[in-house]
């Protein structure tokens, strides 16, 4: 019995040996670029969650890019990984989606997104994007300026009144509680079920350690997901029985295309897209305006700076009191330019997930097919080669950049054919908030305003201010 066990215990030391020595030294038809598999199924994913307290080049990126250059192996996920921080091939990258790459993520994302949208590409991908713009496009925005103005003077009313407004989470209700009623016609005063809630625990675990079990953070999130979901598929049900005469909000849009003869829409892809949608239209948004207050308040020239232009256009109206325009939006010249830095700065999308469709030759190193490929925007946007003095927060570096949301240096919101579709939205959004609060308000921190990045853009204590009405 002690000879048969020796054996076996040898043979499984040999087979554990042999997988980890394969897993470390991954096989391709060239040169891998050099850096570190770590073990197996983990690899490197704890480093990489490592929280990091400063703005700067993430500490696991920097210490990699300084080791073995700006494109490096890994293992993210249970999953091989190569990671670029240099601006030439993340460019190439966005330009052959569908070619050499393909938009993909880490397989813990595919569970909780659902498989639905996490495989669309090529035509499908394009005709939910073209039904997306319908939303967010051109001329929807325009009819949207109003009551996006509306609801923005309406909130900071009701926060001046307030001794303390945590931003953070002040701002994410105002644009959830909007983009779903926009999508869904959801209001949350006269729902029994409290949605955003929902979104909360989602978001909390989206990037952890993908452990379901009771209690984590990754558990809580497919929870969240779990709950959202069904009250999504109840409101579908609901509209199936009773169908509204005049369509008022984006569902009924869906639910004409999933009548129509030969759709593509099925009803788990309808309910995955308003799901996606409710996701992405509020987190990304109220932490990029939270960490714009939070700039303008450290830096008051540049405040002085953006209120003068605001001021100029309440100066130069002809009546007053009347709305803001779509020409008077389009003229904030330096209020587009602090979005810009204010993004390029925040790194609020800390990375983009490809497959590498085919293998690809870049810089004498293979990308091997089948393995994902990180695009970093940070690492391209702290890069003191492309910016000067990255870290310092400079509004006036994009003078005369135009109002573009993307080039190969600037990558706030992707790029390439799967560019953010609400990219023009989430401006839009901010630009507008911007225009009411320094014309018509002053604010002083109460507390809170740290920020960490693991990896995601956190506010981990809020960010809470005292907001008064100024009288003109």
């Amino acid at each position: 019995m002690m000879w048969a066990l020796s054996i076996l215990a040898s043979l499984l030391f040999i087979g554990i040996t042999r997988w980890v020595y394969r897993w470390r030294n991954p096989k391709c038809n060239g040169i891998l670029p050099p850096g570190s598999m770590a073990f197996p199924l983990v690899g490197e994913t704890l480093q990489f969650l490592k929280p990091n307290i400063t703005s700067d080049i993430p500490s696991f990126i920097k210490e990699r890019t300084r080791k073995y250059g700006p494109v490096f192996k890994t293992s993210l996920f249970g999953q091989p990984v190569i990671m670029s921080t240099d601006a030439e091939l993340n460019y190439f990258v966005f330009q052959q989606e569908g070619q050499l790459f393909q938009s993909s993520y880490p397989v813990t994302f595919t569970k909780i997104f659902g498989r639905q949208l996490h495989s669309l590409h090529g035509f499908m991908y394009k005709y939910l994007k073209n039904m997306v713009l319908t939303l967010v496009g051109h001329e929807g925005l325009k009819k949207m300026l109003p009551e996006i103005e509306q609801v923005a003077r309406r909130k900071l009313e009701i926060w001046s009144t307030q001794d303390s407004v945590e931003l953070k989470d002040a701002t994410a209700s105002m644009i959830f509680d909007f983009t779903a009623k926009k999508l869904i016609s959801y209001d949350p005063e006269k729902s029994s079920e409290n949605l955003r809630e929902n979104f909360d625990a989602f978001i909390r675990g989206l990037i952890s350690l993908p452990l379901d079990i009771p209690g984590t953070a990754y558990h809580k999130c497919l929870k969240g997901r779990d709950m959202a979901m069904k009250m999504l598929k109840n409101m579908l049900k609901e509209r199936r029985e009773n169908p509204r005469n005049n369509p008022s909000d984006f569902f009924d849009y869906v639910m004409e295309e999933l009548q129509k003869e030969g759709t593509a829409m099925t009803e788990e892809i309808a309910i995955a897209l308003i799901f996606l949608l409710l996701f992405a239209s509020f987190e990304t948004t109220s932490l990029a305006l939270t960490l714009a207050v939070k700039f303008l308040s450290d830096h008051p020239s540049v405040l002085k700076r953006l209120t003068e232009e605001h001021e100029a256009i309440l100066r130069n109206r002809e009546a007053s009191h009347s709305g803001l325009t779509w020409e008077e939006y389009r003229s904030m010249t330096y209020t587009f330019q602090f979005i810009n830095e204010t993004t390029r700065l925040g790194n609020i999308l800390p990375a983009v997930f490809r497959k590498v469709l085919k293998d690809t030759q870049f810089k004498g190193y293979t990308i091997p097919a089948g393995w994902k490929l990180f695009v970093c925007p940070a690492a391209v946007h702290l890069n003191p080669n492309i910016y000067d003095d990255p870290l310092a927060f400079n509004p006036s570096r994009w003078e005369g950049s135009g109002t573009s949301n993307v080039s190969k240096y600037f990558l706030p919101f992707g790029g390439g054919m799967r560019l953010c579709v609400g990219a023009d939205f989430t401006k839009l959004e901010m630009a507008v908030f911007l225009h009411c609060l320094v014309t018509k308000y002053r604010w002083h921190e109460i507390g809170g305003g740290d920020t960490i990045r693991s990896p995601v853009l956190q506010f981990p204590n809020g960010y809470h201010v005292r907001l008064r009405k100024i009288c003109k």
